[in-house]
């Protein structure tokens, strides 16, 4: 059997607060490479959700091969629901391989965001941790420790 071809094009995030997350994913590295307004039969159609409207946001990694779309409801209202926990089944968490767990846990701080719990070393492999990020996101970075 032949396989089509394919890849991932982005991971697509519902958020309260549209320029707090980018501020937060852009402090970590992240970079804006479009912004947009979307709304229409064709949105509807797309989501499966009537009257969909809302501003966006596409974010990059660095390396381009990682991509966020960031997205703020208009219409009809976002909704709200108790961030998820690491167990939970559904959408889990973003991860990030950063360069210094230390000065990306300090850029997260300033923007609110703390470890659930601490931070972990992994067979001497990696420095991890997961922070709860804006909207409740569950962002996991991790620092490969014998850099390759």
């Amino acid at each position: 059997m032949q396989r089509m071809a394919i890849k991932l094009e982005n991971v697509g995030i519902a958020v309260r607060d549209l320029e707090a997350t980018i501020a937060f994913f852009t402090d970590l590295g992240l970079t804006v490479v479009g912004r947009d307004t979307v709304s229409g039969e064709w949105t509807d159609t797309a989501v499966g959700l009537d009257g969909n409207h809302a501003n966006i946001a596409m974010l990059q990694t660095p390396d381009g091969h990682g991509r966020l779309e960031l997205f703020e409801y208009i219409h009809p209202e976002a909704i709200e629901s108790t961030p998820t926990r690491p167990n939970e089944i559904g959408m889990h968490r973003v991860a990030f391989s950063v360069d210094d767990i230390d000065k990306a846990l300090e850029i997260a701080a300033r923007h609110g965001c703390r470890p659930l719990r601490g931070v972990a070393t992994y067979e001497d492999i990696y420095k991890l941790t997961y922070v709860r990020g804006p909207s409740g996101i569950i962002v996991m970075l991790a620092e490969e420790l014998k850099k390759s």
